[in-house]
Order: C-alpha cells, then structure tokens, then sequence
C-alpha cells in the first residue's frame, strides 16, 4: 500500500498547488500507476471521496477563463502552496524506485531522474494553458505577479529543483570591490574552459535532438541515457517555457532548474544559431525589461573563454537580483558627444566594466554599439589588448547587463542602465587559456569561464571544492602542514593552503570555517581582477583613459 499512499500524497500535492483540479485526481493517480508500470494496487475509498477536494461546476475553466468570477491560478502573487510541508524529492525518489523494480526505468541515476520528471509531467499543466493564464496574469495584474505565479509553478512541479539548491553553500567576504557573493554549486560539475569552446564552435546537423539543453524544442521532452544515439539529455517533461517576443522575434521564458539566485531565469531565441553580442541582441535586452522592469537581463560574451558554458544556443539571463557590480563606486564619469542624453561611468570594479544611463531607450542603444563597435576594434599592445590576430581572429566582445532603474513615483518615463564588461580573449605561452582569463594560481578554486554571473560578482565555485576544503581545513587546525601535498584531497590547495597558515596564526576549529571562506572570496576577488583587461595600476588607468577618449 505505500505506492498508492505516495501516489495518492502526490496527486493531493499536485491539487494543492492548483497544478490540476480535484476532478482530475483518479486520472492522475492511474496515469502515475502507468508511469512506473504498475496496475495497482487501488487508492482508499475514503481518498476518492475526500471533501477537501469538490467537483468544480461544471463550465468553470481552470485556465485562461473568460468569466471574471472563475478561479483563476494566478490569483494573489503566487501558487497555492500546500498547507503542510510535502517531500516532494522523496516522493518522486520512492515512485522512481518503483517504475526501476517495475522494468519501467533504467537502474542508474539518470534513470530514475527520467522516471521521477515523467511522473511530473502528467502533473503539470499543458504548455497552452501556462502561456495563456502567464499572458492573462501579466494584462490584468502586471509583471510582478505573472513572474509571481509562473516562477512558483516551476517550483511546484518540480522543474526548479529547490530541494537540490538548498544543498548549495553560499557565502558572502567583504573586499575592496564589495561584498562579493560566493557559491560553491553541489549540482553542477565544472567543466574544462577547452570543452566549453569546442562546443560552441560545435555546428547543428541536425542529427542531435534537441541540439543543446536550452532550445525550445526541450519543453515535454523524455529524456534520454548516456548510452542512447546523440548521448545523455535530461528529461524535461514538467519544464514550461512561456513564448515572448524579443527584437520582433519569437523567444521563450523559462525559469534555471539550478538557480543562481533568486527567479534565475533564461530567456532563449526558438532559432539555435550562436550567441552574439550587438545592436540587436541589446535591443532585445531593452525589449525584455520594458516586458518585465523588475528583472535585470544580461547576456554571457559570444567569444569562446570569456563567454558562458552554451556557446551555441540565442540566450540570455535575468531574474531577481542584485549584484554587487550593480552597486560598485563611480571612479570617474565621462561624456560622449554625440549621445548627449546618456551619462557614462567608468566603475570601480576588478571587471573593465562602463556603466551607461539614460531615460531615452534609443540613445541609449546607439551608445552602447558606439561603445560595442569600438571596443570591437583596440588594440592596445601596452596593456595586451588585441582585437584581431593577424588572420581576422577577433579577440574583443562584451558581457551587456540591462535594467531598468525608474524611481518610485517616476512619471518622466523609464530609465535604463546598461553595463559593458570589456572582455578580451587573447591567449599567450604564459596564459594559454587566456591573458584575462583566471590565472592558473587561482585554478585550484576558480578554472571555468567567467560569465555573466560571476561578472557582476557572484562565484560559481564547483562542487569539487567541499571534500577539499574539509580536508585543508582539518589540516591546517591539526598543523600537519607537511600533509597537504601528501592528501590528494587538499594537494592541489597546497601552496595557497600555507599562505593561509602563515596570515592566520589565530586559526582555530571555531573560526577556521569563516576564515577559508573568507581567502576563498578573496581569491574569486583576485579572479576578477585577472578577467579585468584595465588593471587597477598606473598602466591599466591610462590605458583605460585612451580608449575612453577615443569613444
């Protein structure tokens, strides 16, 4: 009887969260029975008549209805959230089990993880019902509450894997730059800087289906194992993508699975064409927050190493947050002559990263492709600034974030602010992953690319770094030093762990914890500055005021 208490827990789950209506239930209890590849057994009698759970009248539509005093899902700010705490995880970790004793499911990780999304797709509502009831929500009650409800929805069907970035370990080390977010992500595995470019370089042949994990065509998708043709793909049955309109181009929204921060959210064209960074894709920036003001939105760099991890796919990324670079101290401002309604700000940040503000959307688009364009073509030996090898190779991009700043009460209009990161991805026989990449000294903590997340100043330190830290920490409290090298765990932190030694001869089991975080912030602090292709010294400010001067 435990896989009927679960279906029946999980079916009651699903009501609770207004993902299906009570008339619903003994559909979705048999439809999960189908899913792990059972026939039974039957739920309670007293489940079915469970009156917490009424027949809607009949002529009520759940979603989208045209009548004004029909429920709507999207009422309030959010979901209903069931009245008591639901393992939601655990539930699906059981069901999963079921559908592998079952020959339902494959008995490896990924299996079960197809199984678990399996039985959450029958639970989530159809693609056309999000859309209409996110679209009503945004007409009738504004940006907030259909973000509200969409992002709640992706919680409860278990597409935002909260339970998963809950084990995630966050942290915050004050420094010169700021208070700089770290995360040390325990479900993502870090990747080789080197895989990242080969792969988006990679061309579509249309063979791989879906071609990568953020095109449209992943919405309701199975899944697939490491075995099967095209390779491993997760199952993406409960992720819903509402369809918006970007550059008058159609994109979709969908909310990280493996959020960074709060209402992390991916914005990516229904075209699987590569990143690139230019007047349309800022234009389609300033499109998203006039459709979402509440949302900052950026976009990863479209050159191998200073870009993101998906190179090949159309995408941005936004949410609700605020980073620390959104915050950094003006160093100095400037004008540009011929965008006289637009103020620039050269900020105080290890990024080379100019700050543009204006209330006029158009000018403001026309001075960051001047910025763009320009930046596109220095070169500035001095400092190692190269815009193009001698074959054409280009060399120079930027990571763009957009937002909108109006103050409360506002009536002139929005205000926009666009931030320019000034990246350059030359390489050289010392630095052959990248002279503004992190510095192979930094690579026992920090070896992936820095995107646009990291840019504005929060790490995403790799899983790898929790059983290693534990064992430089233990000992560093015992003083048997000579052991770092010794213990593979803390080999590779070695040197650094010694120079943590050495400024803290206070270290104890009480703030040993604290303080190797703190050297970890400082090193993601020293990480930034190495990605900065202005260095905060004599050379790099003059170096920086020449561009400047020739915008």
């Amino acid at each position: 009887m435990a896989l009927a208490e679960d279906i029946c827990a999980l079916v009651d789950y699903a009501c609770d969260c207004d993902l299906i209506g009570s008339e619903d239930r003994v559909w979705a209890y048999n439809s999960v029975l189908e899913a792990v590849g059972a026939t039974g057994p039957a739920p309670a009698e007293a489940w079915l008549a469970d009156d917490r759970y009424p027949v809607l009248p009949v002529g009520v539509a759940k979603y989208g209805s045209d009548d004004p005093d029909a429920a709507q899902p999207y009422e309030g700010a959010s979901c209903s959230v069931p009245p008591a705490p639901f393992d939601l995880e655990g539930t699906l970790a059981r069901l999963s089990e079921e559908a592998v004793a079952n020959g339902a499911a494959e008995d490896t990780a990924s299996g079960r993880d197809r199984a678990a999304m399996r039985v959450m797709g029958l639970l989530t509502p159809r693609p056309s019902e999000v859309a209409l009831a996110f679209d009503d929500a945004l007409a009738s009650q504004g940006p907030r509450v259909a973000t509200s409800w969409f992002y709640d929805l992706c919680c409860n069907v278990g597409y935002v894997r909260r339970a998963a970035i809950a084990r995630n370990i966050a942290w915050e080390t004050p420094t010169h730059w700021g208070s700089l977010e770290i995360t040390i992500n325990r479900s993502k595995p870090e990747k080789d800087p080197r895989d990242i470019a080969r792969a988006g370089a990679a061309t579509n042949t249309g063979e791989k289906y879906p071609a990568c994990q953020l095109c449209v065509e992943n919405e309701g998708y199975p899944g697939r194992s490491a075995q099967a043709a095209g390779g491993a793909h997760p199952a993406r049955q409960n992720l819903r993508i509402v369809p918006i309109e970007l550059g008058g181009e159609r994109w979709g929204l969908q909310y990280s699975p493996y959020a960074y921060f709060n209402e992390h959210c991916i914005a990516m064209s229904v075209h699987h064409r590569h990143m690139h960074v230019d007047r349309k894709a800022v234009s389609c920036l300033l499109d998203f927050v006039d459709l979402l003001p509440q949302y900052f939105i950026g976009s990863n760099a479209d050159l191998p190493v200073v870009g993101g991890s998906i190179l090949s796919h159309d995408h941005f990324q936004g949410g609700a947050h605020e980073f620390a670079m959104m915050h950094a101290a003006v160093s100095e401002t400037f004008a540009l002559e011929a965008f006289p309604g637009v103020s620039v700000a050269v900020l105080e940040w290890p990024m080379s990263v100019l700050r543009l503000r204006s209330d006029s959307r158009e000018e403001l688009l026309d001075a960051c492709v001047h910025v763009i364009d320009a930046w596109r073509g220095w070169t500035d030996e001095s400092v190692g600034v190269i815009a193009h090898d001698a074959d054409g190779t280009p060399h120079n991009t930027v990571t763009p974030v957009v937002r909108r700043v109006d103050s409360e009460g506002h009536t002139g209009g929005p205000t926009y602010e666009a931030f320019l990161a000034l990246r350059c991805n030359v390489a050289s026989a010392e630095h052959p992953l990248g002279v503004f990449h992190p510095h192979e000294q930094w690579h026992h903590i920090k070896k992936e690319n820095i995107g646009l997340i990291e840019v504005m100043g929060l790490a995403i330190l790799p899983p790898r770094l929790v059983s290693e830290l534990g064992a430089v920490r233990e000992h560093l409290l015992t003083g048997e030093l000579d052991a770092l090298e010794s213990d593979p765990l803390s080999a590779p932190h070695a040197a650094w762990a010694r120079e943590v030694a050495a400024c803290h001869p206070e270290l104890t089991a009480e703030n040993a914890e604290a303080t190797i975080r703190d050297e970890v912030g400082h090193v993601f602090g020293h990480v930034l500055e190495d990605a900065g292709v202005f260095k905060w010294d004599e050379a790099g400010r003059a170096a920086q005021r020449r561009f400047v001067a020739s915008l």
